[in-house]
């Protein structure tokens, strides 16, 4: 019974479970007890500062557990998940290319969520974006050069983790150069070897360089190293390459395996089976998978040890790379009390601006609306709260009517806000109908500044964060 318990305790320390709500129900904390790895936190378990403190007080019910989130700043933030993250994203960041302001911006992050209690963040993001069609990465990329992503990636995690809060660096070995996301699909990354190595592994390689606690995995396929498999399921991927070839001896971390590249595939509890067994440590399930899923996931690692498809060796190699962190967790140490005021002066030096802006006269804001990505969510995006006077309508682009719209606008001053217009054609087509009639309109873009239409006046903010909003607003309003 003891080696049994024993055993179940490995297979549950592989685990970073999720749950809904702001508290941690009774079966959480029973699992943490008995000996789950830790948990990921979503936007719906945070409510503010205070309650996520309280939150994360009550999952240490047995020591220093995994307690992460994904807190990239930009688009994607949990902290800030109802009102929009006070730090522009990595996009930003790349574009003011300065690595001091890059750190200083995560040490930021890092001090926000260290004052929490999280211990992980599931960041930065190192995907070199090499397609500007990405319709998962974007701008959570630094960019599209290898060496500026490594240059910002390994900033970010020294800003990180000099708060003591552990790097996640993620998506490896590269997810910047898919066109499929992989909540839905699984992407292909048909890169050779030798173009992996020159593109999609330098931020990695410097990463691991630099100290990085932990590595995420893709759910993307490399043909020549992983097959039809994502690199999540591939030893070729997380043994041979991560740990042999690159030499990282930190904690690898599976992207979540509630996505569909997994659960459509070989189903959330073959997966984490054949994650441990390719090289993974943590399991990030995601935020699907309930406690009976859960349970289930645990019976089949069990079965699969039994069997001898996971030799119980990579259980314990696993739980003794969890415990190293753990005890890097526990470690004595001073965290810095940062300001974020740090984040609106960094999407400040990201703000661009083309051509001229006449001053606002009773503005009308037209913001073309553009659908949430799975890996964002519904953050809160817009101009209105730095615009109080203006007139902000949201229409669909396939529902806008132009010539209503140019009507409400005669004699007032036109701001037309998108958001990756570059992905999504019907968005395009109604920025140019609205230009064609009224050419001395401002186009703000709050995504990647691929698509440039011929505008009195073009503003490229590098995301749709609360920082990189008011950055331009505040350049219309000067």
């Amino acid at each position: 019974m003891g080696a049994d318990r024993g055993l179940r305790r490995l297979a549950a320390g592989t685990l970073l479970v999720a749950f809904q709500g702001t508290t941690a129900p009774s079966w959480v904390l029973r699992g943490m007890e008995d000996g789950f790895g830790g948990v990921t936190l979503f936007g719906f378990n945070v409510a503010g500062p205070d309650q996520l403190a309280a939150l994360t007080a009550q999952l240490r019910v047995a020591g220093e557990p995994v307690i992460s989130l994904d807190e990239e700043g930009g688009d994607v933030t949990r902290l800030a998940y109802h009102t929009g993250s006070p730090y522009p994203g990595n996009a930003a960041l790349g574009a003011v290319d300065d690595p001091e302001l890059t750190e200083r911006v995560y040490r930021s992050i890092a001090s926000d969520l260290a004052g929490c209690g999280v211990n992980l963040d599931m960041g930065p993001v190192a995907d070199v974006n090499t397609a500007d069609d990405n319709p998962v990465i974007g701008t959570r990329s630094f960019g599209s050069s290898p060496d500026l992503v490594a240059r910002h990636t390994v900033a970010a995690v020294r800003g990180l983790q000099a708060q003591r809060v552990a790097a996640c660096v993620k998506h490896f070995p590269g997810h910047g150069a898919t066109r499929q996301d992989s909540h839905l699909e699984i992407p292909v990354v048909d890169a050779p070897r030798g173009l992996l190595w020159e593109r999609e592994l330098v931020p990695f390689r410097a990463a691991i360089q630099a100290g990085a606690k932990s590595v995420m995995t893709a759910h993307v396929a490399v043909p020549y190293l992983t097959g039809t498999a994502p690199a999540t399921l591939s030893p070729a991927a997380l043994t041979t390459l991560l740990r042999g070839e690159l030499g990282f001896d930190g904690v690898v971390i599976s992207d979540a395996l509630d996505m569909h590249a997994i659960t459509k595939s070989v189903g959330l509890a073959g997966g984490a089976v054949r994650s441990l067994a390719a090289g993974s440590d943590l399991l990030c399930l995601g935020p699907l998978p309930t406690e009976d899923e859960i349970d289930h996931v645990i019976r089949e690692i069990l079965d699969a040890v039994a069997d001898g498809r996971l030799p119980l060796t990579r259980l314990e190699e696993a739980a003794d790379r969890v415990a190293r962190l753990r005890d890097w967790f526990a470690a004595p140490h001073e965290n810095e009390s940062v300001s974020n005021v740090i984040g609106l002066a960094a999407a400040r030096r990201a703000v661009r601006l083309t051509g001229a802006a006449s001053p606002l006269v009773d503005p009308f804001v037209i913001e073309v609306d553009t659908p949430p990505t799975i890996a964002v969510g519904d953050v809160p995006w817009g101009v209105a709260p730095w615009l109080p006077g203006a007139e902000v309508v949201r229409v669909k682009p396939d529902e806008a009517d132009a010539p209503a719209l140019l009507h409400r606008a005669a004699g007032r001053s036109l701001i037309i806000v998108v958001k990756d217009a570059h992905r999504y054609p019907r968005s395009q087509t109604l920025v140019r109908e609205l230009l064609g009639s009224r050419p001395d309109a401002v186009v703000v873009e709050m995504g990647l500044p691929v698509w440039r239409p011929d505008a009195a006046a073009y503003i490229a903010t590098y995301g749709a964060a609360r920082a990189n909003t008011q950055a331009a607003m505040e350049l219309l309003t000067a």
